[in-house]
């Protein structure tokens, strides 16, 4: 099982980017992908998980209404769509997947947020 991150890089308070994870080495649909972001300094948080067998997500409260997290099905990839993006969203974003309560990780991916 292999997960590859990408779409980070250096954007404008208030902008969007568009975070990609693509899964491999999995022929089944029963593990979840979640996002996580480490800030410098701080620990690793969640931010959102999307479950590839019934589509279900979830997002933790500050970045709710803000973030969006969705599955491109042909192409085994989870997007996590970020706009209104501050500078405190800065960090690495690392893509994660939970199969058969087996984690995995991508390498990560940075984001800079400038005012």
């Amino acid at each position: 099982f292999q997960l590859q991150a990408s779409g980070g890089g250096p954007v404008r308070t208030g902008g969007s980017l568009t975070l990609s994870c693509t899964a491999s080495g999995v022929a089944d649909e029963y593990y979840a992908i979640a996002w996580f972001r480490q800030a410098p300094g701080k620990e690793r948080e969640g931010v959102s998980c999307l479950s590839i067998s019934d589509g279900k997500t979830l997002y933790e409260d500050s970045f709710k209404g803000r973030f969006t997290i969705s599955r491109d099905h042909a192409k085994n990839t989870v997007t996590l769509q970020m706009n209104s993006l501050k500078p405190e969203d800065s960090g690495v974003y690392y893509c994660n997947a939970r199969r058969l309560a087996v984690d995995y990780w991508g390498q990560g991916t940075l984001v800079t947020v400038s005012s």
